[in-house]
Protein backbone atom coordinates (compact mmCIF):
# COMPACT_ATOMS: atom_id res chain seq x y z
CA UNK A 1 0.00 0.00 0.00
CA UNK A 2 1.47 3.44 -1.03
CA UNK A 3 0.64 6.27 1.58
CA UNK A 4 0.62 9.83 -0.41
CA UNK A 5 -0.97 12.81 -0.60
CA UNK A 6 -4.53 11.31 -1.84
CA UNK A 7 -4.55 9.68 1.27
CA UNK A 8 -7.52 9.64 3.81
CA UNK A 9 -6.96 8.71 7.03
CA UNK A 10 -9.35 6.48 9.56
CA UNK A 11 -8.16 6.75 12.88
CA UNK A 12 -8.25 4.23 15.52
CA UNK A 13 -8.18 5.27 19.06
CA UNK A 14 -7.89 3.47 22.38
CA UNK A 15 -5.23 2.49 24.73
CA UNK A 16 -3.53 -0.09 24.87
CA UNK A 17 -2.92 0.12 21.10
CA UNK A 18 -1.06 -3.34 21.30
CA UNK A 19 -4.00 -5.81 20.81
CA UNK A 20 -5.42 -3.71 17.63
CA UNK A 21 -7.19 -5.82 14.98
CA UNK A 22 -8.68 -3.64 12.53
CA UNK A 23 -5.32 -2.37 10.59
CA UNK A 24 -4.53 -5.74 9.51
CA UNK A 25 -7.91 -6.15 8.43
CA UNK A 26 -8.86 -3.23 6.84
CA UNK A 27 -5.75 -2.41 5.04
CA UNK A 28 -5.05 -5.44 3.50
CA UNK A 29 -8.60 -4.66 1.83
CA UNK A 30 -7.92 -1.31 0.91
CA UNK A 31 -4.90 -2.25 -0.95
CA UNK A 32 -7.01 -5.23 -2.41
CA UNK A 33 -9.77 -3.23 -3.74
CA UNK A 34 -7.63 0.33 -4.87
CA UNK A 35 -8.74 2.26 -2.09
CA UNK A 36 -6.54 5.16 -0.94
CA UNK A 37 -7.21 5.17 2.76
CA UNK A 38 -5.53 3.78 5.54
CA UNK A 39 -6.44 2.93 9.38
CA UNK A 40 -3.98 4.14 11.82
CA UNK A 41 -3.86 2.40 15.62
CA UNK A 42 -3.57 5.86 17.84
CA UNK A 43 -2.92 5.72 21.71
CA UNK A 44 -4.55 7.94 23.35
CA UNK A 45 -4.96 7.59 27.59
CA UNK A 46 -8.48 8.19 29.18
CA UNK A 47 -7.66 11.67 30.55
CA UNK A 48 -6.78 13.52 27.12
CA UNK A 49 -9.19 11.73 25.01
CA UNK A 50 -11.50 14.82 25.13
CA UNK A 51 -8.85 17.15 24.12
CA UNK A 52 -7.52 14.77 21.26
CA UNK A 53 -11.12 13.98 19.44
CA UNK A 54 -12.21 17.22 18.25
CA UNK A 55 -8.79 18.19 17.71
CA UNK A 56 -8.12 14.87 15.04
CA UNK A 57 -11.30 16.20 13.12
CA UNK A 58 -9.96 19.33 11.83
CA UNK A 59 -7.53 17.12 9.79
CA UNK A 60 -8.79 17.60 6.23
CA UNK A 61 -8.16 14.50 4.92
CA UNK A 62 -9.53 12.18 8.04
CA UNK A 63 -12.66 10.25 6.76
CA UNK A 64 -13.30 8.77 10.35
CA UNK A 65 -12.28 7.45 13.56
CA UNK A 66 -13.12 3.84 15.24
CA UNK A 67 -13.46 4.29 18.91
CA UNK A 68 -12.20 1.09 21.02
CA UNK A 69 -11.35 0.65 24.77
CA UNK A 70 -11.89 2.83 26.94
CA UNK A 71 -13.28 5.60 24.80
CA UNK A 72 -16.25 4.23 23.73
CA UNK A 73 -18.80 5.44 26.72
CA UNK A 74 -16.87 8.89 27.08
CA UNK A 75 -17.29 9.56 24.10
CA UNK A 76 -20.30 10.19 23.20
CA UNK A 77 -20.73 13.42 24.84
CA UNK A 78 -18.17 15.02 22.58
CA UNK A 79 -20.20 14.24 19.82
CA UNK A 80 -22.96 16.67 18.18
CA UNK A 81 -25.30 13.93 17.00
CA UNK A 82 -25.63 9.92 17.35
CA UNK A 83 -27.91 7.33 16.25
CA UNK A 84 -30.45 5.55 18.64
CA UNK A 85 -28.62 2.37 18.86
CA UNK A 86 -26.08 4.50 20.64
CA UNK A 87 -28.65 6.01 22.99
CA UNK A 88 -29.54 2.88 23.85
CA UNK A 89 -25.89 1.02 24.05
CA UNK A 90 -24.69 4.24 25.77
CA UNK A 91 -21.80 3.94 23.56
CA UNK A 92 -20.82 4.58 20.93
CA UNK A 93 -17.56 3.50 17.77
CA UNK A 94 -17.35 4.73 14.97
CA UNK A 95 -17.35 8.80 13.94
CA UNK A 96 -16.97 10.93 11.15
CA UNK A 97 -17.57 14.53 10.49
CA UNK A 98 -20.54 15.41 8.52
CA UNK A 99 -20.64 18.21 5.73
CA UNK A 100 -21.63 21.13 7.92
CA UNK A 101 -18.60 19.53 10.55
CA UNK A 102 -20.60 18.33 12.99
CA UNK A 103 -19.55 14.71 14.34
CA UNK A 104 -21.85 12.33 14.36
CA UNK A 105 -21.58 8.96 16.34
CA UNK A 106 -22.84 5.55 15.61
CA UNK A 107 -21.97 1.67 17.29
CA UNK A 108 -21.67 -1.37 15.23
CA UNK A 109 -20.20 -3.70 18.32
CA UNK A 110 -23.46 -5.39 18.75
CA UNK A 111 -24.42 -5.71 15.21
CA UNK A 112 -21.40 -7.24 14.86
CA UNK A 113 -21.80 -10.12 17.58
CA UNK A 114 -24.92 -10.64 16.65
CA UNK A 115 -24.60 -11.34 13.26
CA UNK A 116 -21.63 -13.26 13.87
CA UNK A 117 -24.09 -15.55 16.49
CA UNK A 118 -26.50 -15.97 14.11
CA UNK A 119 -24.43 -17.41 11.23
CA UNK A 120 -23.39 -20.26 13.69
CA UNK A 121 -26.79 -21.09 14.29
CA UNK A 122 -28.00 -19.48 17.25
CA UNK A 123 -31.80 -18.17 17.68
CA UNK A 124 -32.20 -15.29 19.44
CA UNK A 125 -35.53 -14.57 19.82
CA UNK A 126 -37.09 -16.08 23.21
CA UNK A 127 -33.19 -16.39 24.04
CA UNK A 128 -31.69 -15.87 27.54
CA UNK A 129 -28.30 -14.49 27.88
CA UNK A 130 -25.49 -13.85 30.56
CA UNK A 131 -23.54 -10.34 29.61
CA UNK A 132 -20.66 -9.77 32.10
CA UNK A 133 -19.36 -6.23 31.02
CA UNK A 134 -21.69 -3.53 31.16
CA UNK A 135 -18.98 -0.84 29.33
CA UNK A 136 -19.13 -0.07 25.56
CA UNK A 137 -19.00 -2.62 24.36
CA UNK A 138 -21.11 -4.92 26.58
CA UNK A 139 -23.71 -2.51 26.70
CA UNK A 140 -24.00 -2.59 22.73
CA UNK A 141 -24.11 -6.42 22.62
CA UNK A 142 -27.23 -5.80 25.34
CA UNK A 143 -28.70 -3.24 22.93
CA UNK A 144 -28.40 -5.96 20.29
CA UNK A 145 -29.69 -8.72 21.90
CA UNK A 146 -32.41 -6.91 22.75
CA UNK A 147 -33.66 -5.63 19.45
CA UNK A 148 -32.82 -9.42 18.45
CA UNK A 149 -35.51 -10.82 20.72
CA UNK A 150 -34.08 -11.64 23.52
CA UNK A 151 -36.32 -12.63 26.56
CA UNK A 152 -33.68 -12.82 29.21
CA UNK A 153 -31.06 -10.89 29.80
CA UNK A 154 -27.96 -11.58 33.52
CA UNK A 155 -26.04 -8.46 33.48
CA UNK A 156 -22.77 -7.98 35.97
CA UNK A 157 -20.09 -5.61 35.95
CA UNK A 158 -17.63 -5.11 38.75
CA UNK A 159 -19.39 -1.24 38.34
CA UNK A 160 -22.72 -2.18 39.69
CA UNK A 161 -23.44 1.69 38.42
CA UNK A 162 -23.09 1.12 35.20
CA UNK A 163 -25.39 -2.25 35.50
CA UNK A 164 -28.11 -0.19 37.05
CA UNK A 165 -27.66 2.67 34.15
CA UNK A 166 -27.82 -0.25 31.58
CA UNK A 167 -30.95 -1.96 33.29
CA UNK A 168 -32.73 1.30 32.93
CA UNK A 169 -32.01 1.93 29.32
CA UNK A 170 -33.48 -1.68 28.54
CA UNK A 171 -36.27 -1.14 30.76
CA UNK A 172 -37.23 1.78 28.66
CA UNK A 173 -36.80 0.77 25.29
CA UNK A 174 -37.44 -3.11 25.45
CA UNK A 175 -39.81 -3.63 28.95
CA UNK A 176 -40.80 -7.11 27.61
CA UNK A 177 -37.22 -8.08 28.77
CA UNK A 178 -36.93 -9.56 32.02
CA UNK A 179 -33.42 -8.49 33.39
CA UNK A 180 -30.86 -9.69 36.35
CA UNK A 181 -28.60 -7.25 36.72
CA UNK A 182 -25.91 -8.33 39.32
CA UNK A 183 -26.37 -11.55 38.03
CA UNK A 184 -23.08 -13.38 36.56
CA UNK A 185 -23.79 -17.21 37.06
CA UNK A 186 -23.93 -18.70 33.08
CA UNK A 187 -25.96 -21.98 34.36
CA UNK A 188 -29.22 -22.36 32.21
CA UNK A 189 -27.70 -19.55 29.53
CA UNK A 190 -28.18 -20.38 25.82
CA UNK A 191 -25.40 -17.44 25.59
CA UNK A 192 -22.75 -16.55 27.72
CA UNK A 193 -20.47 -13.50 26.92
CA UNK A 194 -17.45 -12.27 28.06
CA UNK A 195 -17.80 -8.04 27.24
CA UNK A 196 -14.61 -7.24 29.67
CA UNK A 197 -10.85 -6.57 28.98
CA UNK A 198 -10.56 -9.57 31.13
CA UNK A 199 -8.05 -12.08 29.01
CA UNK A 200 -6.39 -9.51 27.50
CA UNK A 201 -3.06 -9.42 30.02
CA UNK A 202 -1.85 -13.23 30.86
CA UNK A 203 -2.75 -14.09 34.57
CA UNK A 204 -6.24 -12.45 34.18
CA UNK A 205 -9.77 -13.99 36.15
CA UNK A 206 -12.04 -16.07 34.22
CA UNK A 207 -14.82 -13.73 33.92
CA UNK A 208 -17.33 -16.34 35.50
CA UNK A 209 -17.77 -19.62 37.21
CA UNK A 210 -16.54 -21.99 34.26
CA UNK A 211 -17.87 -24.66 36.93
CA UNK A 212 -21.26 -23.50 36.28
CA UNK A 213 -21.62 -23.70 32.78
CA UNK A 214 -23.93 -26.00 30.24
CA UNK A 215 -22.47 -27.49 27.56
CA UNK A 216 -25.38 -26.55 25.30
CA UNK A 217 -24.36 -22.56 25.90
CA UNK A 218 -22.52 -20.78 23.03
CA UNK A 219 -19.98 -18.66 24.29
CA UNK A 220 -18.82 -15.38 22.69
CA UNK A 221 -15.35 -13.94 23.58
CA UNK A 222 -14.64 -10.02 22.83
CA UNK A 223 -11.27 -9.78 23.73
CA UNK A 224 -8.94 -10.20 20.68
CA UNK A 225 -5.23 -10.35 22.37
CA UNK A 226 -5.37 -14.45 21.22
CA UNK A 227 -8.00 -16.60 18.75
CA UNK A 228 -8.69 -18.81 21.70
CA UNK A 229 -8.59 -17.11 24.71
CA UNK A 230 -7.76 -18.52 28.11
CA UNK A 231 -11.85 -18.10 28.66
CA UNK A 232 -12.84 -19.26 25.15
CA UNK A 233 -10.25 -22.79 26.33
CA UNK A 234 -12.61 -23.01 29.49
CA UNK A 235 -15.70 -22.82 27.43
CA UNK A 236 -14.68 -25.26 24.86
CA UNK A 237 -13.38 -28.18 27.74
CA UNK A 238 -17.10 -27.78 28.88
CA UNK A 239 -17.93 -28.73 25.04
CA UNK A 240 -19.43 -25.21 24.53
CA UNK A 241 -19.70 -23.88 20.98
CA UNK A 242 -17.18 -19.92 20.86
CA UNK A 243 -17.20 -17.15 19.30
CA UNK A 244 -13.93 -15.83 19.13
CA UNK A 245 -13.53 -11.75 19.54
CA UNK A 246 -12.64 -11.14 15.96
CA UNK A 247 -15.72 -12.69 14.70
CA UNK A 248 -17.21 -9.90 15.95
CA UNK A 249 -14.72 -7.64 13.88
CA UNK A 250 -15.54 -9.10 10.94
CA UNK A 251 -18.83 -9.02 11.03
CA UNK A 252 -19.61 -5.54 11.70
CA UNK A 253 -16.35 -3.89 9.03
CA UNK A 254 -18.81 -4.01 6.09
CA UNK A 255 -21.12 -1.72 8.38
CA UNK A 256 -18.41 0.74 9.32
CA UNK A 257 -17.32 1.02 5.91
CA UNK A 258 -20.56 1.71 4.25
CA UNK A 259 -20.98 4.59 7.35
CA UNK A 260 -17.91 6.22 6.27
CA UNK A 261 -19.47 6.25 2.65
CA UNK A 262 -16.37 3.48 1.31
CA UNK A 263 -16.78 0.58 -0.73
CA UNK A 264 -18.28 -2.31 1.46
CA UNK A 265 -17.49 -6.18 1.14
CA UNK A 266 -18.06 -9.25 3.01
CA UNK A 267 -16.92 -10.97 5.86
CA UNK A 268 -15.89 -13.56 4.37
CA UNK A 269 -13.68 -11.45 1.69
CA UNK A 270 -12.30 -9.76 4.92
CA UNK A 271 -11.45 -12.94 6.50
CA UNK A 272 -9.43 -13.87 3.43
CA UNK A 273 -7.35 -11.29 3.12
CA UNK A 274 -6.46 -10.26 6.59
CA UNK A 275 -3.34 -10.49 7.53
CA UNK A 276 -3.41 -10.96 11.14
CA UNK A 277 -0.96 -10.96 13.82
CA UNK A 278 -1.17 -12.15 17.67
Amino acid sequence: MQINGHTELIAHLGFPTHAFKAPMIYNPYFESAGINAVVVPMGCKPELFPALLPSLFHLTNIRGALITMPHKVSVVDLLDEVTPTVKVAGACNAVKRLADGRLLGDMFDGEGFVRGLRRKGLTLSGASALVVGAGGVGSAIVASLAAAGVARLRLFDVNPAAVQALTSRIATHYPRITVEPGNRDPAGMDLAVNATPLGMDAGDPLPMDMDRLDAHTVVGEVVMRAETTAFLAAAQARGCRVQVGTDMLFEQIPAYLEFFGLPTTTAENLRALARLQY
